[in-house]
């Protein structure tokens, strides 16, 4: 018996409503404090565009400093950086129906253990989690 799951649907253009520790991730990341001061206001109001085709997400983050773009299909590991830029190993899976869990493993040097996910709330927000060892950075997005 084939039961085929329900895929949440993450595209659209998102918007940022709020945004949880994102300098305290910076910080356990080790990035210094004039780069976090830049960086936390260059990410105050990231606009963050997905395209879906099933189980393959692409994923598109701008703000005033740079634009992020990511193409991963979940299951399948992938090459992406860490917030801070350093090359890293991503493996998405599905940690629920509407949540992916994705594990970062640097690709050279040391450094906290990595990872985010994503999820489509009951209400449609999308909820983006990054965590630097024990520190959680929740940002909450709305469908423009």
């Amino acid at each position: 018996m084939n039961m085929e799951r329900k895929i949440p649907d993450f595209s659209g253009t998102w918007e940022m409503k709020s945004s949880e520790n994102f300098e305290e991730l910076l910080k356990a990341l080790g990035v210094n404090v004039m780069l976090r001061m830049i960086a936390v206001k260059a990410a105050s109001k990231p606009l963050v565009e997905i395209t879906q085709d099933g189980e393959t997400l692409s994923i598109k983050t701008s703000t005033t400093v740079r634009t992020t773009h990511i193409t991963f299909t979940v299951g399948q590991e992938f090459n992406e950086t860490t917030v801070d830029s350093r090359p890293c190993t991503s493996f998405p899976r599905w940690e629920t129906d509407s949540k992916i869990s994705c594990e970062q493993t640097l690709q050279k040097g040391e450094g906290p253990k990595t990872s985010w996910t994503r999820e489509i709330t009951n209400d449609g927000k999308l909820i983006l989690t990054m965590r630097a060892d024990d520190v959680i950075c929740t940002r909450v997005y709305e469908r423009q």
